[in-house]
This record gives structure tokens, C-alpha cells and sequence, in this order.
């Protein structure tokens, strides 16, 4: 069983289109090994570590960082166009904040601590891009769990503690120590690094140089 860790935030597009590029890319190496088999693990990275706990207006402040609404708009289509070949269709305009992400790293690690998180992962991915849900919100984060199966009782009561939170802190912090810069990042197999959403073809090479 291969590990593929993916070092990404929840609010990086870039991350969206990385995780839908790994499953073409583990298509293509099933391809010529069926049985090939991983588990993907996902990292947490915080992408504007200084977001306020409750968030903030989403579109002025990427005004303000890009240096006006035409270069924002100018890359707003460029992830569009990067999306769509993969079934991912942003509605950047949906989204209200700039979203904390400690909650939705939090809420990660306790599902992938269960087994299985895919489904959660990406639900996440898409409440933040295509729904205009606030993933910074706890409210919102038990309700979304809920969707994907899991107790919202206890959901709830886990966010509502301060439970992970300092492992995920520390692996935020222990990624960056070693030098991870960007995101998604894919760790394959403990030993290939690809950084970037790359083609689905570099990300197969990477697991069959894993592999070898």
C-alpha cells in the first residue's frame, strides 16, 4: 500500500484541481498495474496563516494583495480553465471569506485518524469554491460532516475542544521546516516530491518511480 501524502489548505484552488489530477494519474499507472494500490494522506498547510479566526471578506482581499479586480478576475479564469477539463467548475463569486482553516485542518485529521476521508476532503473542496460555504465556520464544518456520514454530535463537540490542535499546528509547522513552500505538494511513497497541481502524466511517473 503506497502512501501519497498531499501537503495542501482547503482554501488553495490550486489543491482542488491537485487532488482531482492525482486520480487521473493513479488511473494511468492502474492502467498498466491493476492492482496498484495507495492511501492518500492529506498534510496540513495554512496558506494565509494570518487570516483572523473568523475570517474576512474573500474579494477585497484579494483585491488588495493582486493589486486590483482585473488581475483577480484575469486569474479567477485561469484556474476556471485549469478546473473545468476535470469536472471542476468554481464559483469563486459564491465565496463570502477568507476563510481560517485550523477548524477544517482540525476536522481532517480526526476523519483520516477514522480511515477514509476522500469524501470529506472533498466536500470541503467544494463548499469553498463551488457553494459559498464558510469552511471556517463550526456550524458549518459539523453540518458538512454530517453529509459525508459522520455524527454530528460528535463532530460538534470535537471542534467545539481545542482536540488536534496543537498536532495539526505542529505539522503545519513541520512542513514548512522542511522546506514546502508551495501547495498542493505530493510526498510519494515517503521519497518523490512533486510540488505543484502537475499534469496527471508527472504525477504518475512519480508513483511508478515510487513503485520501482
Amino acid at each position: 500500500m503506497l502512501t501519497i501524502e498531499i501537503v495542501s489548505d482547503f482554501v488553495c484552488p490550486w489543491c482542488y484541481i491537485g487532488t482531482a489530477r492525482l486520480k487521473t494519474a493513479v488511473a494511468m499507472v492502474r492502467e498498466q498495474r491493476p492492482d496498484f494500490a495507495y492511501r492518500p494522506f492529506w498534510k496540513p498547510f495554512f496558506l494565509n496563516p494570518d487570516t483572523p479566526p473568523e475570517g474576512e471578506p474573500y474579494l477585497p482581499f484579494l483585491v488588495n494583495k493582486f493589486g486590483g479586480i482585473e488581475k483577480v478576475e484575469a486569474i479567477f479564469e485561469r484556474v476556471r480553465a485549469a478546473g473545468r477539463p476535470y469536472g471542476i467548475e468554481y464559483a469563486f463569486e459564491k465565496i463570502p471569506y477568507r476563510a481560517n482553516t485550523l477548524k477544517a485542518h482540525r476536522l481532517a485529521a480526526w476523519a483520516q485518524a477514522q480511515g477514509e476521508a476522500v469524501p470529506l476532503i472533498e466536500r470541503l473542496y467544494s463548499a469553498n469554491f463551488q457553494r459559498g460555504e464558510h469552511i471556517g465556520d463550526p456550524d458549518t464544518l459539523v453540518r458538512i460532516a454530517g453529509e459525508c456520514g459522520y455524527d454530528t454530535a460528535a463532530v460538534s463537540a470535537f471542534l467545539a475542544s481545542h482536540e488536534l490542535e496543537a498536532e495539526v499546528l505542529k505539522e503545519a509547522g513541520e512542513v514548512v521546516g522542511k522546506g514546502i513552500t508551495m501547495v498542493p505538494t505530493f510526498i510519494i511513497g515517503g521519497k518523490e516530491i512533486i510540488v505543484g497541481a502537475e499534469d496527471p502524466a508527472i504525477l504518475a511517473e512519480g508513483i511508478r518511480k515510487a513503485l520501482a
